[in-house]
């Protein structure tokens, strides 16, 4: 590992970070040593894959809050390790964008799309009316969310669930013995400044609340990892859990890329000879589809 994690020569909130981060990876245990980016957007693939190494998988169901067009975020990759799961997506357009992306996946049943805005006030409704299982009286296994401000809100308003794992994004700007969270709006949208979410502190204090340990954060500093407390022994986890020891500042320099190509379409779940036809009805969809891509690019070359 790099001496100084940040790139290009930029201290991100101070070298003592990146000393505690040097020191807790030199133990097998830290789960940042796991990170890979396949379809997340850092390496929250790889440390997810780690985490249910280590403590196993029940139902393979996951729910995700917060998607965007779901080609990168924490799930995607899990449609291709046979899981099966709900995103809920605040924008229609991203969830339009999901039908026809992932189109083989949820024709099969794998994935189920809900376009609600979430709040504090429907999430527990929205899980409980939308979960795509068969049995909802088990526990899914993975619970993530990252909707860019009221994520701690949201987290202490779900009681009907209780994962094994719950990724949970925070605020990496504030240092690890202050707890903050923003003030709760129903209608806040991110304006992408420090404006969001809750410190890792407030999260660590809220996870203990429900019933969770803090397993460790990513080297982006953006998401954090908790696990439930019944599944949380020392043989697989540090013997420390707590925001002070686990902290990673929020590196908006240290950026992740996923080897091979860029992704346009989930690879899951497609039916031979079909082609590009696997994620559409039928021809004049596609057609439309392709036009609209036409245009997009003939305006970025007009306009850039």
């Amino acid at each position: 590992m790099d001496k100084d994690l940040s790139l290009r020569g930029t201290i991100i909130g101070g070298l003592c970070w990146d000393e505690l981060t040097r020191k807790r990876m030199k133990d097998p245990l830290a789960i940042e040593n796991y990170g890979y980016k396949v379809y997340s957007q850092n390496d929250e693939d790889g440390i997810i894959n780690e985490i249910f190494r280590r403590i196993g998988t029940e139902t393979k169901e996951f729910i995700e809050i917060g998607v965007d067009n779901g080609l990168e975020c924490n799930t995607h990759f899990l449609l291709h390790r046979e899981w099966h799961g709900l995103w809920i997506e605040g924008s229609g357009a991203s969830c339009r964008d999901i039908g026809n992306r992932f189109r083989p996946v949820i024709k099969d049943g794998h994935l189920k799309v809900k376009n609600a805005f979430v709040t504090r006030e429907n999430i527990e409704e929205l899980i409980t009316r939308n979960r795509n299982c068969e049995d909802k009286n088990r526990e899914p296994d993975f619970l993530s969310i990252d909707i860019d401000g009221n994520d701690w809100y949201v987290w202490k308003a779900v009681s009907s669930i209780k994962p094994r794992v719950v990724c949970i994004e925070y605020n990496g700007k504030f240092p690890p013995d202050l707890s903050w969270k923003q003030a709760y709006d129903a209608r806040h949208i991110w304006d992408r400044s420090d404006w969001q979410g809750a410190s890792l502190k407030a999260l660590e204090e809220l996870g203990t609340e429900k019933g969770y340990i803090l397993a460790g954060t990513n080297l982006t500093g953006v998401n954090a990892f908790f696990v439930r407390e019944d599944l949380y022994s020392k043989e697989s986890f540090f013997d420390i859990h707590t925001a002070k020891e686990l902290y990673n500042p929020y590196r908006r320099n240290l950026k992740f890329e996923a080897p091979g190509h860029a992704a346009r379409y989930c690879l899951v779940g497609q039916e031979e000879n079909r082609g590009l036809m696997n994620y559409f009805s039928d021809r004049t969809e596609y057609r439309r589809s392709r036009n609209k891509e036409r245009i997009k690019k003939i305006l970025k070359r007009l306009l850039y």
